[in-house]
């Protein structure tokens, strides 16, 4: 196994050692040193606070208060043992709130996988105040609601999870939907397709409108937003530069 190379300033044996929890460690497989793998991104990017969580300022557009904890591959278990259950890319642990990232780069704008839900997700475990998530959920199945460039279907599951392990701990939950619109791709240099940035917008904000005011509040957020809020940060700059020096534009 190849060692990845991260940002020179970050804990990378801490950093390591959280990517290892996740049984589908990318690490190990390879895919994390693909030019367009998203994983590499997520690493270095809050790799910066695993060790120093406090130097996370707020999220842009998240309502949160000071930081107390940064992991990432959190799992998020469902209200019963056995099975499979999700896997945020990064967890963030406030006084009140939890706050959990989905990260995507390029995946939107490949050919969409198949996916879809168990019966296991019927149970009646997740209470009156995710409602809108359980009919986007029996919608999804239908195919009354259809998502191209969206995974919806994990999306889904992710706020499920969240809303689990909140419940829980007695805090609000947050699922922060980080992506990005990159111009080209990273190991062709050919553009990618407009149409389906465009189209993965629209779905972003469709699936805002379907699931707002449930228990989960869902907030989408780009990349080069998130950048841009560290950059102007002076003990954050330097980390903004080398991300951006890393990863190109993310648009």
């Amino acid at each position: 196994m190849t060692v990845p190379e991260f940002l020179p300033h970050l804990p990378a044996d801490l950093i390591l050692k959280q990517l290892a929890r996740s049984p589908g460690n990318e690490v190990k497989s390879g895919k994390f040193d693909s030019p367009e793998n998203s994983a590499a991104l997520v690493a270095n990017g809050f790799g910066r606070f695993l060790s120093q969580p406090a130097d996370l300022p707020p999220l842009p557009g998240v309502p949160m208060g000071p930081v107390r904890a940064v992991e990432l591959e959190a799992e998020m278990r469902f209200p019963w043992s056995g099975g499979r259950h999700p896997w945020l890319d990064v967890a963030i642990s406030t006084d009140t709130t939890l706050i959990g990232i989905e990260s995507k780069r390029y995946e939107p704008f490949r050919p969409a996988k198949a996916s879809g839900f168990s019966e296991v997700y019927d149970r009646p475990v997740w209470g009156e105040n995710m409602a809108r998530h359980i009919r986007l959920m029996h919608d999804l199945v239908a195919g009354r609601v259809v998502f191209q460039a969206l995974d919806a279907v994990q999306l889904v599951k992710h706020a499920l999870g969240l809303r689990t392990r909140a419940e829980k701990r007695a805090l609000g939950a947050v699922l922060v939907y980080l992506h990005a619109e990159p111009p080209l791709w990273a190991g062709s240099g050919k553009p990618v397709d407009p149409a389906r940035i465009a189209l993965h917008r629209r779905e972003v904000a469709q699936y805002a409108g379907l699931v707002r005011g449930d228990q989960v509040a869902f907030v989408a957020l780009r990349w080069a937003d998130l950048v841009a809020d560290w950059a102007a940060k002076p003990a954050l700059a330097p980390h903004a530069a080398a991300l951006t020096a890393r990863f190109g534009p993310l648009g």
